[in-house]
């Protein structure tokens, strides 16, 4: 009798602390029906290539959401860039965190001629159009990048909200922008060879700091939709569902049951706006 009164306290822990926000942000509905282009509709052979202007201008000519990366220099100027280092898109070895701005803009992206953007500018270019998924880029630590940021979105008039995988980040907004749209990020790291540690992989995969960030939506990679955690947060919980990153038609169709948004990549769905 003691096991199975165990084994009911363990599952009713795992529930609460799975237990994402269960009143719903009435501002998320804004940011229902669209389809949202990966780092901007983009292709790292042109002269669009990834969290570009050009990407950016190109997603809301073609009428889709962005999705987008932000971190900060060593000056604290808001960069949209997705790697720590600078190493895949051009080729140098630094860090964006080592650069000054000002060091940053000697780059160029993937050969083309489009410099790394701050946040001011890709808002600028997009101005309301088409809604933002902020993704924020926290290596530990979220205050300076979450002040920095949120002082920016403030002014901003569109449509945004943003996302983490550190739930730190999450519960900095929770507490200073509560009224902000906020996801978790999340993956099955261990499988995706991640480095680091296991135990908080495990804890971030089966979304066990729910019940601190209280998230509005979970965005989910689309490979692992049927994982436990996710699979409760969406039927039992009832939670908005985001699909990172579909990279075919097939996958596309394959994940519609499972998410309400879709951010794409690497191809154009057939339809501009989910049904």
């Amino acid at each position: 009798m003691s096991i199975i009164i165990f084994i009911i306290v363990i599952v009713l822990l795992y529930l609460l602390a799975i237990m994402p926000k269960l009143h719903h942000n009435a501002d998320i509905k804004k940011l229902d029906g669209w389809l949202y282009a990966h780092r901007g509709l983009h292709n790292n052979r042109s002269e669009a290539p990834e969290n570009s202007l050009k990407a950016f201008s190109l997603a809301v000519e073609k009428g889709y959401g962005i999705e987008l990366d932000v971190q900060l220099t060593k000056d604290l100027v808001p960069v949209v860039f997705h790697d720590y280092d600078l190493n895949r898109a051009c080729h140098a070895d630094d860090k964006i965190s080592d650069l000054s701005y000002e060091e940053l803009r000697k780059y160029t992206l993937f050969q083309s001629q489009e410099k790394i953007p701050t946040l001011n500018e890709v808002l600028s270019v997009v101005e309301g159009k088409v809604p933002l998924i902020i993704e924020l880029k926290i290596p530990w630590a979220p205050d300076k990048l979450c002040n920095v940021v949120s002082n920016i979105l403030d002014q901003y008039q569109g449509v945004y909200c943003i996302e983490s995988f550190n739930p730190f980040g999450l519960m900095w907004y929770r507490k200073h922008r509560p009224k902000i749209v906020r996801g978790q990020l999340a993956t099955d790291f261990i499988r995706e060879k991640v480095e680091g540690s296991k135990v908080q992989y495990v804890i971030l995969k089966y979304l066990l700091m729910n019940f601190l960030t209280k998230p509005d939506f979970i965005a989910y990679h689309h490979v692992y939709k049927k994982s436990l955690s996710f699979t409760i947060c969406r039927i039992l919980y009832r939670i908005k569902t985001v699909a990172w990153t579909i990279q075919s038609q097939k996958d596309y169709n394959d994940s519609r049951g499972y998410f309400e948004w879709i951010i794409f990549d690497s191809f154009i769905p057939e339809e501009v706006r989910m049904n």
